[in-house]
């Protein structure tokens, strides 16, 4: 699958580099069947991906235009003293951007779902701010994140439509887009056991 650039700082889809979820393909399966995610789903998860592949950076500099309105979303991606971080919000688009793609693209495999745990710590104290080597919040409270997911599904729907797709076809799109970020959101909430983060 081709990515949104020839070089992701910091992205180790499918290497040695990425954990190992402790949810096993088995888990993973209920938890399709629980979200009634199909394979109906998946083929319209591709038709989203071939609508967004062109449209990745312009969603992703929307969601951003919105988390900089919100102090208590944007400080995430500030130092300290509140302070913009550029090098930070670049390196890290990229890696959104390339998360709208195998959100749509990818098979949901095991390197797939390993990578949901890889996502899932860098919003922690584990891994935040070390792939860049960067001074900002130590963690990134899940709350603050499904919070923002009715925002994401909400402003991802005019993407998936710009393309000339029927509204048939959008509705699947987005159907299908939202129930993949409600599956990666349940593969996310296990890294947070444990910690003092909520």
């Amino acid at each position: 699958m081709k990515t949104v650039a020839q070089h992701i700082p910091g992205y180790f889809y499918g290497t040695a580099e990425v954990p190992k979820s402790p949810v096993s393909m088995r888990e993973f399966a209920e938890l399709q069947t629980n979200a009634g995610f199909t394979n109906a789903e998946q083929c319209c998860l591709r038709l989203a991906g071939e609508a967004l592949r062109g449209q990745a950076r312009q969603s992703v500099e929307h969601w951003h235009w919105i988390i900089a309105g919100i102090p208590n979303l944007a400080w995430h991606s500030r130092a300290p003293e509140g302070d913009p971080i550029p090098e930070y919000i670049a390196k890290s688009n990229l890696r959104f951007e390339q998360w709208i793609l195998d959100s749509c693209l990818r098979p949901y495999d095991k390197d797939w779902v390993d990578y949901q745990q890889e996502i899932a710590l860098r919003h922690t104290s584990t891994r935040k701010n070390r792939v860049e080597g960067v001074r900002s919040t130590p963690f990134m409270p899940p709350r603050d994140i499904i919070a923002f997911v009715a925002v994401m599904n909400q402003t991802i729907r005019p993407y998936l439509a710009a393309m000339g797709n029927s509204v048939e076809e959008v509705e699947g799109m987005h159907r299908a887009w939202c129930k993949s970020f409600q599956l990666q959101r349940a593969l996310w909430a296990g890294t947070y056991k444990g910690r003092n983060e909520w």
